[in-house]
């Protein structure tokens, strides 16, 4: 019998489907939307390049931006509505900086999105060095009418590896627009990413003790993904590091996830990489694989999340 709190499963933490289905007393399903936008990193304006895992534009899964919100938003759904006729959606603009563009050109997208059929929410992925004061009490506003969240990408408290990986930004940033967000009671998910180069196990439990004393409401937990065409990728073919197995990769999250408060969402916990695109790990092809694991070994520790607290 799971005795955990957050779980109609055999989940021991808390899912972004049991989330959903609390909340919306329904499936509800993201759509991923492309607004074209770049990012401070990729510009000039922070720096170039962009951080070194990132392939051409973040957010590979995200629509075309070539067509328009709707068309990109119905692609998706019609395929959503062949198995699930009755679920929900949440708008997601995933693709590049989604706050770094003029505020009446952001008001006029965001806002668009909610007139959609069934659409629930916003999620907005972003950087917290490219969120202004305008556009936080813009936010404050929207969040007012639907659910809002910001997605934040941390990937690692641990400044040494945020200039490896060329993130452009400090921890500082990071924890003030944290707060600042939460102040105006705006929802924040945090991206972290595990195996980035030359972390250690405890570097990775470090990041997660650190962002469960932030109010955050979910986390996003990635695998390293080493991608073609990518500045990490050419890293990698000329002077390898270590990857992470799947063994260590699974025994790091069920850690992660035993010092995080019980109510913080698990919004992500492995990532799926484009097959065509991914040097390494290859064992990140088999995401159900991945997470079948996680769920073996908290039954095998009979543990939970939260539970080292």
């Amino acid at each position: 019998m799971n005795t955990f709190p957050y779980s109609d499963s055999n989940k021991r933490y808390h899912t972004l489907d049991y989330f959903h289905k609390k909340k919306f007393a329904s499936k509800v399903f993201k759509v991923s939307l492309n607004l074209g936008l770049t990012c401070p990193n990729r510009d000039g304006t922070k720096g170039v390049g962009g951080c070194i895992y990132c392939s051409n534009l973040s957010g590979d899964f995200a629509g075309n931006k070539e067509e328009d919100l709707k068309t990109q938003f119905e692609s998706v759904k019609e395929v959503l509505l062949k198995k699930w006729p009755n679920s929900l959606y949440i708008a997601y603009f995933q693709a590049g900086t989604n706050t770094y563009a003029p505020l009446s050109f952001l008001k006029e997208k965001f806002e668009e999105v909610l007139t959609y059929d069934k659409v629930v929410g916003l999620h907005i992925a972003t950087r917290p060095d490219a969120i202004s004061e305008e556009c936080i009490s813009y936010l404050k506003e929207l969040s007012k009418k639907t659910y809002l969240v910001v997605e934040l990408g941390l990937q690692s408290m641990h400044e040494k590896t945020a200039k490896f990986i060329n993130r452009g930004h400090d921890l500082a940033c990071f924890d003030s627009m944290v707060k600042r967000l939460r102040k105006e009671n705006i929802n924040v998910i945090v991206h972290i990413i595990n195996g980035l180069p030359y972390e250690t196990k405890e570097d990775m439990l470090e990041t997660v003790k650190y962002l469960n004393t932030l109010d955050i409401q979910g986390i996003k937990i990635h695998m390293l993904h080493v991608l073609k065409n990518t500045p990490l990728g050419l890293l990698y073919q000329t002077k390898p590091f270590p990857i992470l197995t799947r063994e260590e990769y699974v025994d790091i999250v069920v850690d992660e996830l035993r010092l995080l408060r019980p109510e913080i969402v698990i919004h992500r916990i492995t990532g799926d990489p484009k097959e065509e695109d991914l040097i390494e790990p290859k064992w990140l092809i088999k995401k159900f694989g991945v997470l079948n694991e996680i769920d073996k070994e908290m039954v095998k520790r009979d543990c939970y999340q939260g539970d080292r607290l």
